[in-house]
């Protein structure tokens, strides 16, 4: 493995584990490679995991083009009950019937939702509104006015359909957000839903098979420094 020059520019592919935050990925590589000028092109949710493109010293100059190509995802939803959050960070409703729902159902209301839609973001999202993250005014109980957005949906199939359980995946533009597809899907079958399981597999050419679990990317920068 050739050595890593952090200070010229390393593009690094995270495979981002489960209920830590892109930031907390972010700091855990920046104190491990003693180097400030470090960022992330895309945030994942806590919850969700895969893969998260990192840049260093000089290549933080690319992120923003990483960040506009197309992104990938995999994942569950959950049928009949809803979350304020709209995945599984908060507590979800009391189930409602959902036994009138078939599968053509589910694929047509799918359907509805390729190509060009508006969206809105969730309450629970890193977005700034005055100054302030839009998650920390929700948990507050405050309610802000939020305008949809243009994004776009270029493929959303169901691959496996177990009731409640609906396991699907995305392909989709820069700026969509997963838990609000989920939530509208809900929506459109007259059930509620929300997102129970998040992966990005991929974000433009690069997959997710080619990241670094973290562990092993802190160990193998360790081993570095000691060579050094």
């Amino acid at each position: 493995m050739p050595p890593f020059d952090f200070e010229t520019g390393e593009v690094l592919l995270v495979d981002k584990p489960a209920e830590w935050t892109s930031f907390d990925v972010v700091n855990k590589i920046r104190y491990a490679i003693r180097q400030k000028k470090i960022g992330h092109a895309g945030t994942l949710d806590p919850l969700a995991t895969g893969l998260l493109i990192l840049c260093t010293g000089k290549k933080t100059k690319l992120i923003e083009s990483y960040q506009a190509q197309v992104k990938e995802y995999t994942g569950t939803i959950v049928l009949g009950q809803t979350t304020p959050s709209y995945d599984a960070e908060t507590e979800p409703t009391e189930a409602v019937d959902i036994s009138h729902l078939t599968e053509a159902m589910l694929r047509e209301a799918a359907n509805r939702f390729k190509g060009a839609i508006e969206q809105l973001p969730p309450v629970f999202s890193a977005i700034k509104v005055d100054g302030e993250r839009l998650y920390k005014k929700a948990r507050r109980g405050e309610e802000v006015a939020l305008k949809p957005r243009p994004v776009e949906i270029f493929s959303f199939e169901l691959e496996q359909i177990t009731f409640p359980v609906v396991h699907f995946r995305v392909v989709c533009s820069k700026g969509t957000y997963i838990r609000s597809l989920a939530h509208d899907f809900g929506q459109a079958l007259g059930v509620g839903a929300y997102l129970g399981s998040l992966r990005r597999t991929r974000i433009g050419d690069f997959a997710v098979e080619s990241a670094w679990q973290l562990p092993e990317l802190i160990e193998a920068i360790k081993a570095q420094r000691t060579t050094e």
